[in-house]
């Protein structure tokens, strides 16, 4: 269940849980996006209630955001831009950025747990400059 993952990032990390939420939904919005259309919607189905949080998420961020970050990411196009834009995101959402590696990298580990490494690395894979961002 995503609330699973909320709490685990909220401990293992130190954030609120509803900044972990938030956290969670921005980012599985982004995978969403960004990610393999093929691949990307079993990955989402290993994830008992992301796409309701995803909804709520979208809803409440809107087109506009990401501060100066989401503005040097519209201006930066493709994947690259909306990888910046989503650390804009994250960053207003109260995700410092020393905390952004920590909440990519407790999803990564729950998401190998649920789908299975392969999965998870073929996605993340397809993604460009999204594999070495998230492993620092």
């Amino acid at each position: 269940m995503i609330q699973d993952l909320i709490d685990r990032i909220a401990q293992n990390v130190g954030l609120d849980p509803s900044v972990a939420q938030s956290a969670v939904g921005l980012i599985m919005n982004f995978l969403d996006k960004e990610g393999p259309q093929d691949q990307i919607g079993g990955l989402l189905d290993q994830f008992p209630g992301v796409r309701d949080l995803m909804s709520q998420t979208a809803a409440t961020e809107g087109e506009g955001g990401g501060g100066l970050m989401g503005m040097l990411g519209g201006l930066m196009g493709g994947s690259a831009g909306g990888l910046m834009g989503l650390v804009g995101k994250l960053n207003e959402a109260g995700v410092d950025m020393g905390s952004v590696q920590g909440v990519t990298q407790e999803l990564i580990g729950y998401a190998k747990e649920k789908a299975g490494p392969e999965m998870v690395e073929q996605v993340l894979g397809q993604i460009p400059g999204l594999g070495q961002y998230l492993r620092g």
